[in-house]
């Protein structure tokens, strides 16, 4: 199955695992790359001398091509950085930024860069920074999320429409049939989040997983976007948080209801109803637990089938 993405990462099939933050240590991310896909060490939960130890680890236990996930809004970004330098990864995505910040220096090291975005706008701007490539992430997400809510079935297509670079779908994405529909609208590969939160190696809380296991349509939704939009498990948590949209919240009194580490005590302490628990809306059909490389042998061989099966249309 190669393509400009396997070419792009050397890797054995167009899928990449997504860092997720609070579920993508070493353990999924080497799990991923040995399956035949790009896993991705999620440094949004770390701080640099634990990504440096998650890298290190990483290392051991695959010999095949990995990547960081970066987040570029934390304030210690600049010894993020330096230690993907100092530890030789040759991928990176970033997030939650301007890509010019960090492209260029990225790729004058010999690493190469993609950038996440949520809209044609955000992609054009990635482009022009000389980013290797493009994730456009569509509305179905789990996690932080655009604010233009546009679904991946209309974002993918418009996004292809004005790009030259290779272009990876995400959101919403989670079987061999959704793989085929998001390359069939131009994609050149897919990116992965929520089926890898529900895996053997994955670093969030077995409680959380099973949560994600057991929503149904309709169980996530997008808020707090005077913040940052989110998507998220309905719990205590959320329910607190539509209460206070009754009232009309200042963007503090929203800040101080979220406090601090919710995302943590929820993901990976498996507090299920005060912390944040981000999933994307494919959890429906999400429905068990299981190691990586049998996720990976289930998506492909499904995309197989249902190219075989259109061709008959």
């Amino acid at each position: 199955m190669q393509n400009k993405i396997t070419e792009l990462f050397n890797i054995q099939y167009p899928i990449i695992q997504a860092g997720m933050i609070w579920n993508s240590g070493w353990r999924l991310a080497s799990a991923a790359s040995n399956s035949g896909i790009l896993g991705l060490i999620g440094a949004g939960s770390m701080y640099p001398d634990v990504l440096r130890e998650h890298i290190q680890k990483c290392k051991k236990a695959t010999n095949k091509p990995f990547g960081i996930n970066v987040p570029m809004l934390y304030p210690n970004i600049k010894e993020i950085m330096d230690i993907i330098v100092e530890e030789d990864v040759k991928i990176v995505f970033t997030s939650a930024g301007n890509p010019k910040t960090w492209t260029k220096w990225l790729q004058d090291k010999g690493i190469t860069v993609v950038h996440v975005v949520s809209s044609v706008k955000f992609a054009l701007k990635a482009q022009e920074a000389g980013v290797d490539a493009v994730v456009a992430e569509g509305f179905e997400a789990g996690g932080h999320n655009g604010r233009d809510e546009t679904t991946t079935l209309t974002l993918i297509p418009m996004v292809k429409e004005k790009l030259q670079i290779p272009l990876i779908a995400a959101g919403g994405i989670a079987t061999g049939k959704t793989m085929l529909a998001c390359m069939v609208l131009g994609a050149d590969g897919i990116q992965v989040g929520s089926r890898f939160v529900a895996s053997e190696e994955s670093s969030a809380h077995k409680d959380f997983k099973q949560v994600v296991v057991d929503a149904k349509e309709g169980d996530t939704q997008l808020t707090l976007k005077e913040l940052a939009p989110v998507r998220l498990i309905k719990n205590k948590f959320f329910n607190e948080v539509q209460e206070l949209y009754k009232i009309a919240p200042t963007p503090e009194q929203l800040i101080k209801l979220l406090g601090r580490a919710r995302a943590k005590r929820g993901m990976f302490e498996g507090d299920l109803e005060d912390g944040e628990l981000e999933i994307g809306q494919i959890s429906g059909l999400i429905h068990d637990i299981k190691p990586v490389k049998e996720i990976v042998e289930d998506m492909v061989t499904e995309f197989e089938q249902a190219k075989a099966n259109v061709a008959h249309l």
